[in-house]
């Protein structure tokens, strides 16, 4: 769970050092696109095709829509702001998608602890929001940026809602990444054309493998490796642990890019990450609770 979280991590940093050479929203249409067709070819391999004679696809093609605009939302908040803050608010999505299934499905409703939690994870944000402000003026680029990014988590968490409030809650796993990354490649590689980013493009070795790591590390063998971990693990253990991905996305970005860090962003995150582990692992927390 920890390589996964660095690996999670280092992929808005990844996507901001190769900004230069080849767009994000370019780098997200083909990061997809590879990890589809690898998806593809292991599904044709090892099967999972079926749940398409189950209705899947409207749904399916929801799903790609919402995670396409994800990973749109990233590429722009990402050309305004820091990869650290864009990890942060990314990995609000737990509170959304949370909100969601709790109109949505009965068994699904929130607890006491969790509206704790989305209420600190909610005074974060605005407290995060801060980062984005200096003393001396308001850094509108900033806050333009981390708004995108936080809308870039609430399309990840209607995605959650999506996948859970439908056919594909009983899907093939690997169906439902093939449907987002299938319908992200297109949607993105459209936009890109549009904007004329295509022309634009540079192979340079940053580039390249920018784009190899996202679509063969992030997107292909990193879910794999989380869906095995599922399999074996309670989710809800797996889901605490995850959300040090944002720490180390944070990290990795003043590491690497060098990008400042500001004490009311930090604090802000600090009750996000909070907020965000009362949500998903309120579970967890109640099993460790009574085994005290």
């Amino acid at each position: 769970m920890i390589a996964l979280c660095i690996t999670w991590g280092l992929q808005q940093v990844a996507i901001k050092l190769a900004a230069a050479d080849i767009a994000p929203v370019m780098q997200a249409s083909a990061r997809s696109g590879i990890a589809a067709l690898l998806v593809a070819l292991l599904m044709s391999w090892r099967g999972g095709w079926e749940g398409l004679r189950q209705g899947t696809w409207p749904a399916g093609l929801l799903a790609g829509v919402l995670f396409a605009l994800e990973f749109l939302l990233i590429a722009l908040g990402l050309e305004r702001t820091t990869a650290g803050h864009i990890a942060v608010f990314l990995y609000t999505s737990p509170i959304f998608s949370a909100l969601g299934l709790h109109l949505l499905l009965p068994s699904e409703r929130l607890r006491r602890m969790q509206w704790l939690g989305i209420g600190l994870c909610f005074v974060g944000i605005a407290v995060a929001f801060g980062g984005g402000i200096s003393l001396a003026k308001m850094d509108s680029r900033m806050l333009l940026g981390d708004a995108l990014g936080l809308l870039a988590g609430m399309s990840w968490g209607a995605t959650t809602v999506v996948i859970r409030a439908s056919k594909l809650s009983e899907a093939p796993p690997s169906l439902t990444l093939f449907y987002q990354l299938a319908v992200a490649f297109v949607l993105l590689l459209l936009i890109a054309v549009v904007n004329g980013q295509v022309s634009r493009v540079e192979l340079t070795p940053l580039a390249v493998g920018s784009v190899l790591f996202q679509g063969v590390l992030v997107s292909f063998i990193s879910y794999l490796i989380w869906f095995w971990l599922l399999r074996r693990y309670l989710a809800s253990n797996l889901a605490v642990f995850s959300f040090m991905t944002p720490l180390f996305g944070v990290t990795l970005g003043v590491l690497i890019l060098k990008e400042p860090l500001t004490l009311n962003f930090v604090g802000g995150a600090v009750l996000v990450l909070l907020g965000i582990t009362l949500v998903s692992g309120e579970a967890w927390f109640r099993r460790w609770l009574q085994s005290r």
